[in-house]
């Protein structure tokens, strides 16, 4: 049986460069995303390139009887889930501390906290069968770091760290390891439309001078994902170009166009 691995998100950007960093390898590939049609169009692309099989699914957040009814799909297509990749995430942006709604506030801990936890929960379940597997969440710099006006996202984000590092020694009796990938800032649509202002994009400066490519992140969570980390659990990979390496950022130098 192929090994197969399950990414959230995954219809573009850094979801989609993961989901394609596997099929690469030869995986099957199933694909979350809060559209369906979008996730099987993402499917079909992947199936077609790789010549894997793939299949997308709508995911509800929160929603624990979904989880369970895609894991038992998975299942029904003749696979016990080798990898499961946590990329999607409520960004809960623009969140005043004194002023957020209590429920937006909370949406993000939704999102972030409570539904990773029900899928890697339902993924374990399935990986514990075969005596091993990979969960690899995709969290941010601003676990350890903070960025104004995002408290629950900063938070939930530093909260996944725990809660991998609980899976990490809860289930490493049954083979499954549990990691956290940390991006800092990635060259996405978001990025290009803040077109170099200073005042958003102070995480461009990095010591390396540059930020990530989708495929910087996708390596990481291959890494995490695959066998070549096998002795690896509850750790965490930073890829950020060295942003929380430094004290003070130079902004004095040009950005890179």
């Amino acid at each position: 049986m192929n090994k197969s691995v399950f990414v959230t998100g995954a219809t573009n950007g850094t979801g989609f460069a993961i989901a394609e960093r596997f099929a690469k390898e030869g995986y099957a590939v199933f694909i979350g995303s809060r559209s369906l049609e979008n996730s099987i169009t993402a499917a079909s692309k992947i199936a077609e390139k790789y010549g894997v099989f793939a299949k997308g699914y709508q995911t509800e957040i929160f929603n624990e009887e979904n989880v369970k009814s895609i894991f038992s799909d998975i299942r029904a297509n003749g696979f016990l889930l080798d990898v499961l990749v946590l990329n999607a995430a409520n960004l809960g942006i623009g969140q005043e501390s004194l002023t957020v709604d209590i429920n937006d506030f909370m949406n993000v801990y939704n999102t972030n906290i409570g539904w990773n936890f029900m899928m890697a929960r339902e993924a374990c379940l399935q990986m514990k069968e075969k005596g091993k597997g990979s969960i690899v969440f995709i969290t941010s710099n601003s676990a350890l770091r903070v960025t104004e006006n995002r408290c629950a996202y900063c938070s939930s984000k530093s909260a996944i760290l725990a809660m991998s590092k609980s899976f990490a020694v809860d289930w490493g009796k049954y083979g499954v390891r549990s990691n956290c990938v940390l991006p800092g800032m990635i060259k996405t649509e978001r990025w290009q439309r803040n077109d170099n202002n200073i005042q958003y994009c102070l995480p461009n400066y990095t010591p390396i001078q540059d930020i990530a490519e989708f495929e910087d992140i996708a390596n990481a969570a291959w890494y995490f994902g695959s066998d070549e980390s096998r002795n690896t659990t509850g750790a965490e990979l930073v890829v950020d170009g060295g942003m929380l390496a430094q004290l003070t950022p130079n902004i004095n130098r040009e950005l890179w166009k």
